[in-house]
């Protein structure tokens, strides 16, 4: 029997506190969320503390109250962060809070504003949030990032179509690209998980020096550091607690070496980045670094991103996605990094995470550096992947091995 949307949205939210967090009795949970997901939330809440949370606290946001700030606000209210309250989250993580983000923005929001502002924002959110940021991309506390259908987003991957007809249309694709509509849902999910394990230990047996992507617009080879560590679906973190980061997922990633990528890529999917749309990328690389990159839109919000530090000019992930993934196979453009990274093979201006290079942690940031680990105020992923494109991986001896033709797994 078909289950409610209802049933299902309560089984997304076990899934999500049990298996994405997998919340630990005891802990404190920060849930991040748009004022118009309190359904969904409301269920996270319960789900919390039936785990045996000590506290679950939501902090909210509201898209229009973000919008009317760069509308009415002067440049010194862009250029503010409060640094209280990003204290204060630094301050509970580092007390072992899990954080889940609850993803439901919608990706034009921001389409009318002077990039610039954009821009200037951003770099000052980044600076304010740089202390979290690195204890999440540390793993150093469970966190998870998910999905929820808002009009906004829902009108974008539907459009044309009623909105409550688009918001459950959009709800169908989260659920069913989570695991949510299977008979079981977490035995489901854990099985998933297993597969993608399978591929992961795979590539980290083969000890690859190099990944060369070739196909249409697309002839780009990508040095990995030494040592480097595939990671994919679940990671365990710091605090001892084994979780899956993002749900969906698809992707199996590592890390580039900082210096040593070269050669041209083109996007194969919009990129939704602060608020605004950027598609047609074109990137050159020359010893790691951009020397060229356009946009056929989006191209000034793609130019800021770039000039944010000199770390956003290089990768900090590298990761493979077949094109037959689940979320590839909805057939849908869903206009946001979390899910549209899913359905295809990416890379990642800017910031590293520190899992994918052994011994990361007792390194100084210099070694860190001469690793080859980057370092920036961003990370900002955009798709390379399609039925197009070949990834070969290329031995330090300078043998070779096929690991996707035409987009698919080996």
């Amino acid at each position: 029997m078909r289950r409610s949307f209802e049933e299902n949205l309560s089984l997304y939210a076990k899934l999500v506190v049990g298996e994405g967090l997998a919340l630990a009795a005891g802990q404190e949970l920060l849930v991040f969320a748009e004022i118009d997901q309190a359904p969904f939330v409301r269920h996270i809440v319960a789900e919390g503390y039936r785990a045996g949370a000590k506290n679950v606290e939501v902090l909210w946001s509201d898209p229009q109250t973000v919008l009317t700030r760069y509308r009415e606000g002067s440049d010194e209210a862009i250029a503010t962060t409060p640094s209280w309250l990003h204290d204060g989250i630094t301050r509970a993580h580092r007390e072992n809070a899990a954080r889940l983000a609850i993803s439901s923005s919608d990706p034009g929001l921001l389409s009318g504003v002077d990039p610039q502002r954009v821009a200037i924002s951003s770099r000052a959110r980044s600076r304010s949030t740089k202390a979290t940021s690195a204890l999440v991309a540390g793993d150093h506390i469970n966190w998870c990032l998910v999905g929820a259908a808002s009009p906004g987003w829902a009108a974008k991957v539907f459009p044309g179509l009623p909105v409550n007809e688009a918001v459950a249309k959009l709800w169908d694709a989260i659920f069913l690209t989570s695991q949510v509509l299977e008979p079981d849902p977490v035995a489901a999910w854990a099985e998933h998980c297993q597969t993608v394990a399978r591929r992961k230990d795979w590539l980290n047996s083969l000890r690859l020096d190099c990944l060369h992507f070739k196909g249409p617009g697309t002839d780009l080879r990508v040095g990995l550091v030494r040592n480097h560590v595939w990671v994919g679906a679940q990671s365990t973190m710091k605090n001892g607690i084994t979780c899956s980061p993002n749900i969906p997922t698809e992707e199996i990633f590592t890390m580039p070496h900082r210096t040593r990528v070269q050669g041209q890529v083109s996007s194969s999917k919009p990129l939704s980045v602060r608020g605004q749309l950027v598609d047609g990328i074109v990137i050159e690389f020359r010893d790691g670094a951009v020397v060229s990159a356009k946009a056929a839109q989006g191209n000034e919000t793609l130019q800021m991103l770039l000039s944010t530090d000199e770390g956003a000019k290089r990768l900090g992930e590298v990761a493979l996605v077949p094109h037959s993934s689940q979320v590839a196979q909805t057939g849908l453009l869903f206009y946001h990094s979390l899910y549209d990274e899913n359905a295809a093979s990416h890379l990642a201006l800017g910031a590293c995470y520190g899992e994918n290079l052994e011994g990361y942690d007792g390194l100084s940031e210099s070694e860190r550096l001469d690793a080859g680990a980057n370092d920036s105020l961003i990370h900002v992923d955009w798709m390379i992947g399609s039925a197009g494109i070949d990834v070969e991986g290329v031995r330090a001896d300078g043998s070779t091995i096929a690991l996707m033709r035409a987009g698919e797994w080996m």
